[in-house]
């Protein structure tokens, strides 16, 4: 699932060489090749890296095919945080003590945080992705959508190949070239990945304590902050400034409690700041958010995926379930791309009208609610969508 976030180091490879893609398969291969030279890969190394690759045309209709994140967050969560998962995730839990253990004081990631990602990227390591690593590399990279999202990756992946930790023929993953237990790409794993067994190697898809270590390095470095929250139960008013909610306000945690915030369980996080998040508006589930979850869309971009899996941290880590309330009914994703339409219309960058709610189509909403007079809670309805 993280195909929709990529942390890259473009400097691997001259801008130039990131425009390349398309046309004859060899001549792009070639290209490669002489990038590979580039990297520091010899003849001997770059040959044997780049053998038997080939397209997989798999690949492109899995890149074009994209629609889990269409569902609701109720929807998504209750799809994905299953009672098998929240059993094995306190079995993993007390199996790898030691290793949560280390984490939380080497990066300062809990444990709740990496076991949500872990389960929700390949089910704790029992579904991995059966593409070939290397060949779903290079048919993004020759594709012309995105070659400078993928050519880095490519090269990424042969200096792996050269420290004896990726074979080209062997490494499967994700179709988008996610590798291990919590689907890293091979340049994350240059840059984070940690021998948390001691074997002398990093090998995400067999130790689950090289992926787990590996996860927390690169998250600390996305800027998580130890010791803090990322998201809590709150309970609102029926009286609040609905404007005021979503991740472009954020606001000390004191002043919303002035406004009447309070959490469902525990006590707020005073001292920090944060926003009130309303997923599916102001009659569904609210949530405070703090500073470390915005730092989870480093790891993926979608905010249905990243505010299930904050939410399924807090389960991990003993939350109660939360309280669904009661939703005003939204918008097929028909209606919504219908929508999604009449706001770029209207001027709003809302991406590509794909009936996905994500950050800029929800910003957009909360702005023209306001302008109707309508409740700013970024929700949309079929009373919007006709108003429009």
């Amino acid at each position: 699932m993280r195909n929709l976030i990529f942390v890259l180091l473009l400097s691997l490879v001259p801008g130039s060489a990131l425009a390349q893609c398309g046309g004859s398969w060899d001549a792009f291969l070639s290209g490669i090749r002489s990038d590979l030279r580039d990297a520091g890969l010899n003849a001997r190394e770059a040959a044997a890296f780049l053998a038997g690759a080939r397209q997989d045309p798999k690949v492109l209709r899995a890149d074009r095919a994209q629609g889990v994140f269409r569902k609701t967050f109720l929807d998504f969560a209750a799809a994905v945080i299953r009672e098998d998962r929240m059993r094995n995730g306190a079995r993993n839990a007390k199996k790898y003590a030691p290793v949560f253990a280390r984490i939380e004081r080497d990066y300062g990631v809990p444990r709740g945080i990496l076991l949500a990602f872990w389960a929700l990227e390949t089910d704790y390591g029992a579904v991995q992705g059966d593409f070939n690593t290397r060949d779903a590399l290079l048919t993004l990279a020759h594709d012309c959508r995105r070659p400078g999202l993928f050519r880095p990756q490519v090269i990424a992946a042969a200096r792996l190949f050269q420290r004896g930790d990726f074979d080209p023929k062997r490494t499967t993953g994700a179709w988008a070239g996610e590798v291990g237990q919590v689907q890293m790409l091979p340049d994350d794993i240059l840059r984070n990945g940690v021998d948390g067994d001691g074997d002398g190697h990093v090998r995400l898809k067999t130790s689950a304590p090289d992926a787990l270590m590996s996860g927390a390095k690169m998250l600390r470095d996305m800027g998580w902050r130890p010791g803090e929250p990322w998201m809590q139960e709150v309970v609102v008013p029926d009286d609040l400034d609905w404007a005021q909610t979503g991740l472009r306000t954020e606001l000390p945690v004191a002043d919303w409690a002035r406004m009447g915030i309070r959490a469902r369980r525990g006590d707020l996080a005073h001292g920090l700041r944060g926003s009130i998040l309303l997923p599916m508006g102001r009659k569904g589930p609210a949530f405070m958010v703090y500073p470390n979850f915005r730092t989870l869309f480093e790891w993926n971009k979608s905010f249905v995926y990243v505010t299930t899996a904050a939410y399924f941290a807090t389960r991990l880590d003993g939350a109660p379930r939360l309280d669904p309330r009661a939703p005003e009914p939204g918008l097929s994703p028909a209606r919504l791309e219908q929508l999604q339409a009449k706001l770029a219309s209207r001027g709003y960058d809302v991406g590509k009208v794909d009936g996905i709610l994500g950050a800029r189509t929800r910003a957009a909403v909360q702005d023209v609610q306001r302008q109707l007079g309508l409740p700013a809670d970024g929700w949309p309805t079929p009373l919007l969508l006709g108003r429009l």
